[in-house]
């Protein structure tokens, strides 16, 4: 296969079938967004932000842009703006891993940390976030940048909704019972399941978020500090859409160490915390018979171990 750049290894990604991880009665099907060249999913939301600025005139060659990102979308954004020829400036938690802000500045980023507010390392919190997106907002400003504001910016949710849906309806079809996906911006599950439904309304979609930190299911704020970093700020996330949540599920830090630890030595995936709370979401969304009574679940792996 011959591609014209490393933007062609975005989207289209593998679906895996996950043959050890569980005993349950059930398929669950996971699509390996960590193959991709920034290591996430994020680099799918990076790829058509950048695009749909371009197309709009918001941004021009050469112009710099700007983003607060836990690092994931850092890294696909450094990537996009890099074959773009745009300077990028990611502007990060101090509390994020230091192997995120090493990878965005191997790959020509500059990197602003920030201070935490009330998270600690590995925990970020979502004052964290706040305070680094106010400095992101600063910078922006400063050097009349392209601000990305992931959050905010509805290319987010188009990159799922004409990639990553379309994707698992072509892999898996009218098989397909049930979506799993974790909540950080919202873009992956807003994106996906709205896609999805409108291909069969029956499919449930569970969105997952970590225990103590259940603010879009309507819970109180117990435990903000996580170790699931690019989900769970408990914030209420812009593009959210509770009409396309069948069911709200939780997955605490334990849990997500369980399954990370699974997924490499049961099934060869080296995956990030997040992923593995979408996969310990997906044996819980069966076991307790929410999927249907043949459950076919699709989540996806949402980025490389290799970043923690």
């Amino acid at each position: 296969m011959k591609l014209d750049s490393s933007l062609e290894l975005i989207e289209n990604t593998p679906l895996i079938k996950l043959q050890n991880i569980s005993k349950c009665t059930g398929k669950i099907y996971a699509k390996a967004e960590f193959v991709q060249p920034g290591g996430s999913i994020k680099d799918r939301a990076a790829l058509h932000i950048i695009k749909d600025a371009y197309n709009s005139g918001k941004l021009k060659g050469g112009q710099p842009v700007v983003e607060m990102t836990s690092g994931n979308m850092g890294a696909g954004l450094a990537i996009v703006c890099n074959m773009y020829r745009n300077p990028f400036t990611a502007v990060m938690s101090e509390g994020n891993s230091n192997a995120r802000a090493k990878m965005l500045e191997s790959l020509g980023a500059k990197v602003v940390l920030v201070p935490q507010v009330d998270g600690s390392a590995g925990h970020v919190t979502g004052n964290d976030i706040k305070a680094a997106t106010e400095r992101a907002i600063s910078l922006n400003k400063e050097s009349n940048a392209f601000y990305v504001d992931q959050f905010n910016n509805p290319s987010s949710v188009s990159a799922h909704f004409n990639g990553t849906g379309p994707e698992l309806w072509e892999d898996i079809g009218s098989e397909l019972t049930a979506f799993v996906a974790a909540v950080g911006s919202g873009g992956t599950f807003v994106g996906t399941s709205k896609f999805l439904k409108q291909k069969n309304q029956n499919i449930v979609c569970a969105a997952v978020e970590p225990e103590g930190a259940e603010v879009l299911a309507g819970k109180p704020i117990i435990n903000p500090k996580h170790n699931m970093q690019g989900i769970g700020y408990c914030i209420k996330v812009p593009h959210w859409e509770p009409e396309l949540v069948d069911h709200y599920l939780t997955v605490n830090s334990d849990e997500a160490v369980y399954y990370r630890k699974e997924l490499a030595e049961k099934e060869g995936l080296h995956v990030g915390f997040t992923a593995a709370a979408n996969v310990c979401a997906a044996v819980k969304l069966i076991e307790r018979g929410l999927a249907g009574v043949s459950p076919t679940v699709a989540t996806v792996l949402c980025d490389t171990g290799l970043k923690y």
